[in-house]
């Protein structure tokens, strides 16, 4: 079969479905590939490297949503199947039961003011606030939290 001949799924909204429709049934199970605990709000140059850290992690990023920080693990459900249903629907957590489909995100794409996925965002947003973690190479800045950057090689 000529896989260029077929066209795209249509995307459809929640709006498109009766309000009893199980959302589940239409979804590719977003809220399975990911989990977003809430963090402090970042207060000192310490911090933003805290969260520095965060990134240095495979599959995590940093957004903000309202006043709220939070670390968003991107992670798949170990008991997600491959179509996109719960494999311990009958047992799951009491998280999984509680979450229903009335606000849930099936049809949003989320854009947020804040969101960081590489540790450099964070230094860039953190050099704006508190200025240059390394103003000078050349200076030995004791307040610093980390060394200072080596300097780049030579090209050959």
């Amino acid at each position: 079969m000529n896989r260029s001949n077929i066209a795209p799924p249509i995307r459809r909204s929640r709006a498109q479905y009766p309000k009893s429709a199980n959302l589940c049934e239409h979804c590719t199970a977003k809220c399975c590939r990911y989990f977003a605990l809430p963090i402090d709000e970042p207060c000192s140059r310490k911090d933003y490297d805290y969260m520095r850290w965060y990134l240095l992690h495979e599959g995590a990023s940093i957004f903000v949503e309202g006043d709220q920080w939070y670390l968003l693990v991107h992670a798949v459900c170990k008991h997600l199947q491959e179509d996109h249903r719960c494999g311990i629907y009958e047992t799951r957590p009491e998280i999984c039961r509680e979450y229903t489909t009335d606000e849930c995100e099936f049809d949003d794409d989320y854009c947020y003011e804040l969101y960081f996925e590489t540790p450099e965002q964070v230094d860039e947003y953190a050099d704006a606030i508190y200025g240059p973690q390394f103003p000078d190479l050349k200076s030995d800045d004791r307040d610093s939290l980390r060394s200072r950057k080596p300097n780049s090689l030579p090209i050959l």
